[in-house]
């Protein structure tokens, strides 16, 4: 949820006519991460989950992306692009385990 906080934070600064682009964009692949997380734990089984946790690492993958358009175009200095890509490689390792150890779990969520 911080990184949520950090994005919303960071693009507060980018160009008005980015509004409704990157912006936008970037927002929501922030809340998507999470939203994702939770809405599979609310499904029904290991399976629903495991896809809500897929779409949570796209999210997470397309944000990281997009924080890299905005460093080069200027609208993301390096070090606060460094510190939120940080965040977001961070996010990706503890997911990535999370689904390792979803996948091979014996129990039904």
């Amino acid at each position: 949820m911080m990184l949520v906080t950090k994005i919303y934070n960071e693009t507060k600064n980018f160009p008005q006519e980015e509004i409704y682009g990157l912006t936008s964009q970037m927002r929501r692949a922030s809340i998507s991460i999470p939203s994702n997380i939770a809405e599979g734990y609310g499904r029904d089984g290991k399976n629903d989950y495991m896809k809500f946790l897929n779409i949570a690492m796209s999210s997470l993958f397309e944000l990281q992306t997009q924080i890299e358009i905005g460093k080069n175009l200027n609208f993301i200095s390096e070090n606060n692009f460094n510190l939120i890509y940080e965040d977001t490689r961070e996010l990706e390792r503890m997911l990535s385990s999370f689904v390792r150890t979803i996948k091979t779990s014996k129990q039904t969520i």
